[in-house]
C-alpha cells in the first residue's frame, strides 16, 4: 500500500523500491527487441543512432521495465545555452557534455505502480555518467529532454528535480534551410549530472573526466554575436573597395567574413572560404550576402577567388582605420581578463586581437602584416592597440612570449592594468630569474 506521506521527490529516491531495479547498457543481442518495442509502443517510434548514442535497459529481475535512449544534445537552444552561461564558441566545443534523453518508454501497465516512472528515471540518471564514460571515454555534465505538452505533463521529470526552461521555438532541422518551423513547440527540461555542472561546463579548463568531450570549434562558429556582426558590417562598408564596381559581393560583407574568420583561427584563404561556406542562412542574411537568383532564399557566399582578389589588393591602412573607428565604439565593454594574440593569413594580412579570456569574444583588434620585423608586425600592432584603449583599470592582459617586452609591460601598467606574459628560453636571464622566484614562492610545497 502506498504511503500517502511520501512526496514525489521522496518516492523518486526510495531506496527500498530502487533496490529491486537494475540498469544496464543495451548490447548487440538486445538491438532487435529494443527496436521492435520502440517502434510499436513509443508514440515517436524508433530513433536512429547519431553520434554518441546509448540505450539503458531498466529491469526487475529478468523483466524489462523501461528503455531510455540517450544521444547528443541539441545543436542550439537559446534557453539552455543562457542557463549554462557559455558562449557560442564554448557551446560548439563542448556540446558533447550534454546527453539528450531522446526516448523514455515504460513497459509496465500504466497506473499499476505509482511513482515507478520517476524511480526509474532517477536510477538511470545516477548511472548515466559512469555508463557513458564506459562507452565513450568521458562523462556528461548535463542531461536534457523535451516533452510534448499536448500529450504529457512531464511529471516524472519534475519529481526527479529536472528544471523546466520554457518552450522550444518549434523549429525542426532541415538540410536546405537549416531550420524550418513545425508549429509544434516542446517543453525543455534540463538536469545537472554533477555538482556545479553548469560552472564546470563553462570553466576555462575542463577537468580530466570531461576533456574527452571537448572538440575544436569548427569553421563557421561566430566569434562575435549578432549585434557585433551588424555593427562590424556597417563599419567595414566604409572601406574603399579595391576591385572594379558592380561586384556581386560587397566589400563590407567580404571583409566582415575575413575579420571573423581570422578571429576564429583561420590562417589561409582556403580556411576563410570554408568559414564562409559554413555560415548559417540567418548569419548570411545578417552579413547582407546576395540571394541566388531563382532560389527560395538561398544566400550565396564569396568563393576563394573573391577573398584572394580583395586581400591582395586591399589597402591595409584603410582597413585598419575603419576597424579602429569600430573599436572606439566598443571600448566601454572591456572585461576583467584579456588575452592578446595575433593571427595571420600567410603573407597577406593578419590581425592582433584582444579577447575575453573566458570565451574568446574579441573586444579590440589591430592590423598586422608579419609576425616579426616590420613596423606593422604583431608586436608593434599589439603595442599600437594598447595605446588606443582608453584604460585598463582593474584588467589583466595575458600574452605569449613574443609580447614579453619591457615596453609592452610598461604601456599596460601606465594604462592602469596588470600583465601576465609567458617566458621562453630565448630570454635566458629573465627565464632564470623567473624560475628562482617560482621555486622560492611560499605558496608551493617544498621538495624533500
Amino acid at each position: 500500500m502506498k504511503n500517502p506521506s511520501l512526496e514525489p521527490q521522496e518516492a523518486c529516491l526510495s531506496e527500498s523500491k530502487e533496490s529491486e531495479l537494475s540498469v544496464r547498457i543495451a548490447g548487440k543481442e538486445d538491438k532487435a527487441r529494443v527496436q521492435r518495442l520502440l517502434s510499436k509502443r513509443h508514440y515517436l517510434g524508433n530513433t536512429p543512432p547519431v553520434g554518441d548514442f546509448l540505450i539503458q535497459i531498466v529491469s526487475r529481475g529478468r523483466k524489462w521495465l523501461a528503455l531510455l535512449v540517450w544521444g547528443p544534445g541539441a545543436l542550439r537552444l537559446q534557453d539552455r545555452d543562457q542557463w549554462i552561461g557559455w558562449s557560442q564558441v564554448q557551446r560548439s566545443q563542448r556540446l558533447k557534455l550534454i546527453a539528450q534523453n531522446r526516448r523514455y518508454l515504460l513497459l509496465h501497465e500504466k497506473g499499476s505502480e505509482p511513482n515507478l516512472a520517476s524511480q526509474i528515471l532517477a536510477l538511470a540518471c545516477r548511472n548515466l555518467p559512469d555508463q557513458w564514460q564506459e562507452s565513450f571515454g568521458y562523462r556528461p555534465l548535463i542531461a536534457e529532454t523535451f516533452t510534448d505538452p499536448e500529450a504529457f505533463e512531464g511529471t516524472c521529470y519534475k519529481a526527479c528535480n529536472w528544471t523546466p526552461l520554457g518552450m522550444s521555438k518549434g523549429n525542426s532541422r532541415h538540410y536546405a534551410d537549416y531550420y524550418q518551423t513545425n508549429d509544434h513547440p516542446k517543453k525543455l527540461w534540463v538536469k545537472e549530472l554533477a555538482v556545479d555542472a553548469r560552472l564546470r561546463a563553462r570553466d576555462v579548463t575542463l577537468g580530466p573526466q570531461w576533456t574527452g568531450a571537448e572538440v575544436l570549434a569548427p569553421n563557421g562558429v561566430m566569434p562575435v554575436n549578432a549585434p557585433q556582426r551588424r555593427s562590424l558590417l556597417e563599419a567595414l562598408r566604409q572601406t574603399p573597395d579595391p576591385r572594379a564596381k558592380n561586384n556581386r559581393f560587397r566589400i563590407g560583407s567580404v571583409l566582415s567574413i575575413v575579420a571573423m574568420a581570422l578571429l576564429g583561427g583561420a590562417r589561409q584563404i582556403s580556411e576563410v572560404a570554408r568559414f564562409a561556406q559554413r555560415l548559417h542562412p540567418r548569419q548570411r542574411s545578417q552579413l547582407a550576402l546576395p540571394i541566388k537568383k531563382g532560389s527560395k532564399g538561398f544566400y550565396q557566399v564569396p568563393t576563394y577567388s573573391v577573398f584572394y582578389q580583395v586581400l591582395t589588393r586591399l589597402d591595409p591602412e584603410a582597413f585598419a582605420m575603419t576597424l579602429s573607428q569600430w573599436l572606439s565604439e566598443h571600448q566601454d565593454s572591456l572585461p576583467e581578463a584579456l588575452a592578446m594574440d595575433g593571427k595571420m593569413i600567410r603573407g597577406i594580412i593578419g590581425m592582433v586581437s584582444l579577447v575575453q579570456t573566458e570565451d574568446g569574444t574579441p573586444v579590440a583588434m589591430a592590423i598586422m602584416d608579419q609576425k616579426e620585423g616590420t613596423e606593422r608586425c604583431e608586436l608593434k600592432a599589439a603595442q599600437k592597440l594598447i595605446t588606443q584603449l582608453p584604460d585598463l583599470e582593474n584588467k589583466t592582459v595575458t600574452a605569449d612570449p613574443l609580447h614579453c617586452q619591457r615596453q609592452s609591460a610598461r604601456m599596460i601598467v601606465e594604462k592602469g592594468g596588470d600583465y601576465l606574459f609567458q617566458i621562453k628560453g630565448n630570454q635566458p636571464n629573465l627565464y632564470k630569474v623567473a624560475q628562482q622566484e617560482v621555486l622560492a614562492s611560499p605558496l608551493l610545497p617544498k621538495q624533500p
